[in-house]
């Protein structure tokens, strides 16, 4: 059932926090009549100031660029992140107001076990059990204006799951689960405001929220990047969907949805091309027994080859093995160059430029392909191996003479995240005349 009402305040009298202070003692002082199943809401910022997250910083930017794991969005000198703690957010966390000139205020370490050390803090001193949330300032994709949200939890279920509820009418619920920690936080916030001096609130009148042990804390908000169908949801975020395309070379049985494949194709038809063509044609093997007839027909053909070139049974065994990547996905593409609309220039070299041209336009449409997989959190790889067999890809899948297959790349859903890869500096790869 839902309370008949709570009441919210902001705790006054609170000092001006400083590295090593007690935050539990100092919120006792203050409000020393705390009850069991109170919620206290506290400023990031006096948690960080408590446990010295203040470093020295001349540039702002430097200490953003090190608290940041991976670059969401980008306009101008606005950057939107994930940070340290998985946090999606602006410039990090990292704060540079209410603390001295040449210093940044970094986030808490671990919020949630910032919490949970305010809440075990408050059972010493006043012996009772509350709810601690730890909170800061957040903006929302979609919506205007910031509001404070979770960072941290402990003794309060972050999440409220209504799910095989039903609703006034019966209806049943089948995807409502409800932020109850950000809602505290917001709450609080009416109260605290931003620019009024006074970093904890309390709220009172909601024990339904109120765990008894410290709970699963705020992380479990944090949205998995296999479930976040907004990760790279902004168009200044299409770099980092370009970096997000991955190689993967191992797949779950989940099958791939047709219609998302047929997405990607749709993006990758964008690519630029020379004289106003079309150059790409996409072969979706959707069926198992379209795949195995063209793998085993290619392998068949591979091994002929490599038996020509001389190579031992053993070898030959071991490399067919190392192409098992196209086998083990749950579905196929084979990208096709044709050249339609191309020039006869009845020269060589200038002949060879023009297929150049309709080749590098071909590698455009499959690259597009491959970032759009990536932004349907479809995992891919492009394997060259159909390029060497091409007579046999075109009279197994009854292909037209003038399709030209361009590799193939398997798709699926990945079975693990990818490794880390070092970065590549561009520096590296730029010559200015």
């Amino acid at each position: 059932m839902s309370p008949a009402g709570y009441r919210v305040w902001a705790v006054p009298g609170l000092p001006e926090v400083r590295p090593g202070d007690d935050l539990a003692k100092l919120i006792a002082v203050a409000e020393p009549d705390l009850c069991d199943g109170d919620v206290l809401l506290v400023t990031s910022k006096i948690v960080s100031k408590a446990e010295g997250r203040i470093v020295e910083a001349a540039d702002r930017e430097a200490a953003i660029d090190a608290e940041t794991v991976r670059v969401v969005a980008r306009r101008g000198s606005l950057r939107i992140v994930e940070n340290r703690q998985g946090l999606v957010m602006a410039a990090a966390g990292v704060d540079a107001s209410n603390t001295p000139s040449g210093t940044v205020l970094l986030l808490p370490e671990d919020p949630d076990a910032s919490a949970r050390a305010i809440r075990a803090g408050l059972r010493d001193v006043l012996g009772v059990e509350v709810g601690v949330i730890v909170t800061d300032t957040f903006g929302r994709p979609w919506r205007a204006g910031l509001t404070d949200v979770a960072i941290g939890a402990a003794g309060v279920r972050v999440l409220d799951d209504l799910r095989g509820g039903t609703d006034a009418y019966g209806n049943p619920l089948g995807a409502t689960v409800v932020a109850s920690a950000d809602e505290l936080a917001a709450a609080g916030d009416l109260v605290k405001g931003k620019a009024s001096g006074l970093p904890v609130a309390v709220v009172r009148g909601l024990p339904h929220v109120v765990a008894a042990d410290d709970g699963e804390g705020a992380r479990a908000m944090v949205r998995g990047a296999r479930d976040d169908m907004f990760r790279l949801g902004t168009s200044e975020a299409v770099r980092q969907a370009v970096t997000q395309r991955r190689t993967v070379r191992a797949f779950t049985d989940e099958p791939v949805d047709p219609d998302a494949v047929r997405r990607a194709v749709a993006a990758a038809v964008t690519a630029p091309a020379p004289h106003h063509t079309t150059p790409w044609r996409f072969v979706l093997l959707e069926s198992a027994a379209s795949r195995v007839r063209l793998l085993d027909a290619m392998r068949d053909a591979w091994i002929a080859d490599l038996r020509r070139d001389g190579k031992s049974e053993e070898s030959i065994a071991k490399r067919v093995r190392r192409g098992d990547v196209l086998r083990n996905a749950p579905y196929l593409v084979v990208p096709c160059l044709v050249m339609d609309g191309s020039h006869t220039y009845g020269d060589a070299r200038r002949d060879a430029a023009e297929r150049e041209m309709f080749v590098v336009a071909t590698g455009a449409g499959v690259q597009n392909f491959l970032v759009a997989l990536a932004g349907e959190r479809l995992g891919s790889a492009w394997v060259s191996s159909t390029m060497f067999c091409r007579d046999v890809v075109r009279e197994v899948l009854d292909l037209p003479a003038g399709w030209d297959p361009m590799g193939a790349v398997a798709v699926g859903h990945p079975a693990g995240e990818p490794r880390p890869r070092p970065e590549r500096e561009a520096g590296a790869f730029i010559e200015v005349r």
